[in-house]
């Protein structure tokens, strides 16, 4: 019922006024008795107090309707406020999903986008419908890759630039050409909608680059390809908490925008070992990522560890033991070891995007493990039977500014700290040991510098100088790592015995180029052609006579793809 109006109330008022007035003006005029006064008077009291009755009752209802009006009117400035939420946090997803985050940003998608990323950044476009809720993408590309060499590497698609022969090797003085279709790739991306918002993801990408020595068909078909990623992703985009759990890039590894699984700034090369200077694993791994602000990124992985020791001269004293090798049943691989680590490795980032740019700032904390399992080295050092745990650690940060009007986009990273050779691409080694055996973490710094011009639509041109650079560490004889004491003197002379080249990396340097070029692509997918040249340089340590060993690879690479989606 709709509030009765102030004027009415009064008129009701003044009515009964009226007829008051005027019965009591009548009354002497008509002689009427005293008792039909008194009748005529409880009549008007009555119908006085029924008016009344009426007024309060309305009085309650249009109070009961100024109440539900009030309420509705807090639930639709809460709708709003919600509405509002969701919308800026909508606004700062989409932000996020921008390389060089917001302020003139270009899209991950968008024409600026280094064309060789634009199939593996797409996430909407050309999904199949799996339910409801669920949505699939698929990926990937299949490739002809064209590799060659000076000197001989005996290497496929990736290049190991720490065993790059010295010239005592016959292999220094060969080339190498082959032809390779393994780094095909096949990826696909499932999405599910729990809620509006909060969003289930798993992805999945294998090529078929492994050789599996332990395959075998006795119990299930542990056979290649290889997997790259495959992990589970929980995003709640309201409260911006977002973890992942599965194998997936290191979060050591810079993103092109936020904290962002599949987001990675990977360099364009055709190398599928990147360059020298790059930060980079793929290994299992729990993350948890938080959205403090918009362009502000935290996040936090645990991620599974494994160490990198020196290759030979290298050598534990037998009571030592760093690692072990794969067991077959198992399922891992016989024909390699496996450092003893018992605490997983710790990465933590902060990710800043103020509008002109993506900012990094990391952190690595990592734990190696040996065991000393007979009678002392020395009569003065550690006892037998004692277990060693010692610590290694990494700062860095990264930075990438798009420049030119977005035609040129600049990036630098680094790492320093003792023990990051793993998160390396040249993959210089861990740690070695001190003369009791126990473990000496080796310093080391790994910094990368790149370039990428989009040239035209569908046209990238980049360039790289990347330097990895290991110290002295440990005992100075084959149990440390860049001992004076080791023989360099035959690592120049064709055809000399090993044991005289005893030389360990120091230093790899690498300057590389090429361009990715769109020879088509429409409506039936994409056809890529891609070259890249690197010049690399590996320089050992001085050794005996004071002779340090160097030596250097150049590399031709070209590539074909097609990506169908």
């Amino acid at each position: 019922m709709p509030r009765p109006t102030r004027p009415r109330s009064l008129a009701i008022a003044a009515a009964c006024g009226f007829g008051l007035s005027t019965a009591l003006g009548t009354a002497p005029a008509r002689a009427q008795s005293v008792a039909e006064m008194a009748a005529r008077m409880d009549a008007m009291q009555r119908q006085m107090q029924a008016m009344q009755q009426e007024l309060a009752a309305m009085r309650r209802q249009s109070g009961a309707q100024r109440a539900a009006i009030a309420g509705e009117a807090r639930e639709r400035r809460a709708l709003s406020r919600e509405q509002a939420r969701l919308a800026a946090r909508t606004e700062h997803q989409q932000r996020s999903a921008q390389v060089g985050g917001p302020g003139g940003a270009r899209p991950a998608m968008g024409a600026h986008t280094p064309i060789i990323l634009a199939n593996d950044l797409a996430c909407n476009a050309g999904s199949y419908a799996l339910g409801p809720a669920v949505c699939f993408t698929p990926g990937g590309f299949v490739e002809l890759a064209g590799i060659a060499r000076h000197p001989n590497l005996v290497s496929d698609v990736g290049t190991d630039f720490g065993g790059i022969p010295f010239r005592n090797d016959p292999r220094s003085r060969e080339n190498e050409l082959r032809f390779s279709a393994r780094q095909s790739r096949l990826s696909g991306l499932f999405t599910a909608k729990v809620e509006p918002t909060l969003q289930v993801s798993g992805y999945y990408e294998i090529d078929f680059l492994g050789a599996g020595v332990n395959s075998n068909s006795r119990e299930s078909n542990s056979y290649t390809p290889r997997i790259r990623q495959i992990f589970a992703t929980l995003d709640a985009l309201d409260s911006g908490w977002h973890v992942l759990a599965g194998q997936a890039w290191s979060l050591l590894t810079t993103d092109l925008s936020g904290i962002t699984p599949l987001k990675e700034q990977i360099p364009l090369t055709i190398d599928v070992q990147y360059v020298p200077g790059f930060n980079w694993t793929r290994n299992p791994q729990l993350r948890v990522v938080k959205d403090i602000a918009p362009g502000l990124w935290a996040g936090l992985s645990a991620e599974s560890p494994q160490s990198v020791l020196p290759p030979s001269p290298f050598a534990a004293p037998g009571i030592v033991n760093l690692g072990n090798a794969g067991d077959a049943v198992g399922q891992l691989n016989t024909t390699t070891t496996y450092s003893n680590n018992s605490i997983p490795d710790v990465v933590g980032k902060l990710a800043l995007e103020p509008g002109f740019g993506h900012f990094e700032l990391k952190g690595l904390v990592r734990f190696f493990d040996d065991r000393l399992s007979a009678t002392n080295l020395t009569a003065t050092t550690r006892l037998p039977g004692h277990s060693e745990t010692a610590m290694g650690y990494g700062i860095g940060g990264a930075a990438t500014l798009p420049v030119i009007d977005k035609r040129l986009d600049l990036q630098v990273s680094g790492l320093v700290g003792q023990g990051i050779g793993r998160y390396g691409s040249a993959q210089l080694p861990d740690f070695a040991l001190k003369a009791d055996g126990s473990i000496a973490p080796i310093p080391a710094f790994q910094l990368l510098a790149g370039a990428v011009a989009h040239v035209r639509p569908g046209t990238d041109v980049y360039v790289y100088a990347g330097w990895e650079h290991a110290a002295r560490a440990g005992a100075l004889n084959a149990t440390g790592y860049g001992s004076p004491t080791l023989v360099v003197t035959g690592c120049d002379v064709e055809g000399a015995a090993s044991g005289t080249c005893q030389a360990e990396s120091r230093d790899i340097r690498q300057i590389t180029g090429g361009f990715w070029h769109d020879l088509y692509k429409g409506g039936f997918g994409r056809v890529v052609a891609g070259a890249q040249v690197s010049y690399t340089e590996r320089d050992a340590f001085r050794g005996t006579l004071g002779i340090q060993p160097s030596t250097h690879l150049v590399t031709g690479l070209t590539s074909l793809r097609y990506y169908p989606f």
